[in-house]
């Protein structure tokens, strides 16, 4: 298994579908990668070091690697391609239209509408992932051994919600409950049962330590 390659940016490709092929150059061997076109925003410039998380799909006639900005972003994907029907393909499709953050939001909470803006992604898709992948994301949650102050941060409501997509957005179990808890202390935030509001405050948090 490939975890990651780091080389020179030798060029993109744009192919069908909105597919986008990046080539590094490792020790004078080329490497093609398919990556989510919203990666090019990115990339830097040709003969500049890039270092891609990357999954390898074999199948008998093809091999594909596949390249990813951040681990996040890379296991998400291999989230997506655990679901029934879910190709590499569409996985890439919804990393493209939502953006790791509100995609993993969407699944998390369920909301089938916000998925299915993505072309591919009818209602039945939409809901088997939100089905399949909470329930994956929650038994994440528990082997982390997630523990935080009563009290110190946000309703039973919410806190699975919160703390599942801070973790599939990177963070590590103490970065999040030292986040939740620190941003748990504003008064404002403390009454709030919006997720949302508790992920970006803690991810502004997580940003200025």
């Amino acid at each position: 298994m490939i975890g990651y390659l780091k080389g020179q940016v030798v060029g993109w490709q744009s192919q069908p579908k909105g597919r986008a092929l990046l080539t590094l150059d490792i020790n004078n061997i080329g490497y093609d990668l398919q990556v989510p076109s919203r990666l090019r925003q990115h990339l830097p410039e040709a003969g500049a070091q890039l270092q891609l998380f990357t999954h390898l799909q074999s199948r008998e006639d093809q091999q594909t690697l596949f390249g990813f900005a951040t681990a996040a972003e890379r296991d998400l994907f291999r989230q997506l391609i655990s679901v029934s029907s879910i190709g590499p393909q569409l996985a890439l499709a919804l990393i493209d239209s939502l953006g790791l953050q509100e995609l993993v939001q969407a699944i998390v909470s369920g909301n089938t509408r916000l998925l299915s803006k993505t072309p591919g992604v009818g209602t039945k898709t939409a809901e088997r992932i939100a089905l399949e992948l909470k329930s994956k994301l929650a038994e994440w949650r528990e082997a982390s051994g997630l523990e935080i102050a009563p009290g110190a941060g946000p309703g039973t409501a919410i806190q699975e919600d919160v703390e599942m997509t801070l973790l599939a957005l990177g963070y590590t179990t103490q970065e999040v409950i030292q986040a939740l808890q620190a941003v748990g202390q504003q008064t404002a935030l403390s009454k709030t049962n919006d997720p949302e509001a508790w992920i970006r405050e803690a991810i502004a948090w997580l940003s200025s330590v």
